[in-house]
């Protein structure tokens, strides 16, 4: 076990909060308790940039610079009548979705409207009714679940322990190794062509105006990208640690999450999207390979706090949306399938004439799955999510 992942003190931490909290058992893990690894990704990333509509007319009108088309070289790759995987993502998802190990949940997500990446996050991690239940210091959904599992070993593999983590029950956490900034490369090709027109005097005042105007507004984003990761890993650098988070769940941790940042693609989304993209299906995949014989008892949950626009904007961006698509990979899958409540996508089917709609709400969704995953009773599932009422969508 690397000891540069977690260190000796971590675990003797994490036992000794566990000796307080009997219904906990951190290191008396059966054999057979399935694995789940919850995947968020902060910011919010642009669902139909993944799962495409299919021959929508209405999709490619709303994405002049953005579609995927549904034909030709750069075509979506069918997945079934109306939903295509995105070129970016087929080398490392399509082989999970021919070995029935892919599932995907459009028109996902939860019922806060604020359009805020920090209250739709604290929302979805709490995974209760409201912001304002459970009290003046409530637990995370992740952490209740903890406790209803007996023989659990949880992890954050996060920097600090995530708000659904947080409560009674002892959830150590790591933080994997950052990686190098994204926006090198375009910092120096700016500077190397202000030096070739630094000799016409007005044209090269312009270049640089531009250039600063450039930097300007490409630094707000960037601040907003970094605000609404909360200090996330970002893809490559998920891509680089995926195989660690595998051998520390092979070696017994049996309930992780991992948060990766940099999805608020409000302008020139396309090639930094597609960079995120491809970095987190190797990232993926790579954890399922390493997990070997493991794999076919894991369950991993792509989540995010809320989708995006469904027309892109005067950037070539979109913004804060409300529907999503939730992605489910391993050998826990039932079979390859495009699940939940669906809507044929159109402006009639639009939330507030932007966004895609909420059908399957988290709540439900999860809990179904923790119901399937575990053999949880309904009492239990309450404890869980409050309120809510799991529903079994065939997904597992």
């Amino acid at each position: 076990m690397s000891e540069g992942l977690f260190s000796r003190r971590d675990w003797l931490a994490a036992a000794a909060l566990a000796s307080m909290t009997p219904r906990v058992k951190l290191f008396a893990a059966p054999a057979g308790l399935p694995k789940l690894l919850v995947v968020f990704l902060r910011g919010a990333y642009d669902s139909s940039a993944v799962l495409v509509p299919r021959g929508n007319s209405f999709y490619m009108e709303s994405r002049p610079s953005l579609a995927i088309p549904s034909t030709g070289p750069q075509a979506a790759e069918m997945l079934d009548g109306d939903w295509g995987l995105a070129p970016v993502m087929v080398p490392s998802l399509m082989p999970l979705w021919r070995a029935g190990e892919l599932a995907f949940l459009p028109f996902a997500g939860n019922s806060n409207m604020s359009r805020s990446h920090f209250e739709t996050q604290d929302f979805v991690e709490l995974g209760l009714a409201s912001l304002n239940a459970g009290g003046g210091n409530p637990s995370g959904f992740m952490n209740r679940l903890a406790r209803e599992l007996a023989g659990v070993r949880p992890m954050a593999f996060t920097a600090q322990l995530p708000l659904t983590f947080r409560g009674p029950a002892a959830v150590p956490n790591t933080l994997p190794k950052p990686g190098r900034p994204a926006t090198a490369a375009s910092s120096k090709r700016d500077a190397m062509l202000a030096r070739m027109y630094a000799g016409d005097r007005e044209l090269g005042s312009r270049v640089t105006s531009g250039f600063e105007a450039k930097q300007q507004v490409s630094a707000a984003l960037a601040e907003e990208m970094i605000r609404s990761g909360r200090g996330a890993l970002g893809a490559a650098d998920f891509e680089g640690i995926a195989l660690r988070i595998a051998t520390v769940m092979r070696s017994g941790v049996n309930l992780g999450f991992v948060d990766v940042g940099g999805w608020d693609t409000h302008a020139a989304q396309k090639g930094n999207l597609n960079f995120r993209l491809g970095g987190l299906g190797r990232a993926l995949a790579g954890f399922g390979k390493a997990m070997g014989p493991d794999w076919g008892n894991t369950l991993v949950v792509v989540v995010s706090e809320f989708g995006r626009t469904f027309r892109e904007n005067g950037s070539a961006g979109t913004d804060h949306g409300h529907g999503t698509a939730f992605w489910l990979l391993g050998g826990a899958v039932r079979a390859a399938q495009i699940g939940g409540a669906q809507v044929k996508v159109s402006r009639a089917t639009l939330h507030q004439d932007r966004d895609f709609p909420v059908l399957n709400d988290f709540r439900v969704v999860l809990g179904g799955v923790f119901q399937r995953l575990y053999g949880l009773d309904k009492a239990q599932l309450g404890r869980v999510f409050p309120g809510a009422a799991p529903r079994d969508l065939g997904l597992i």
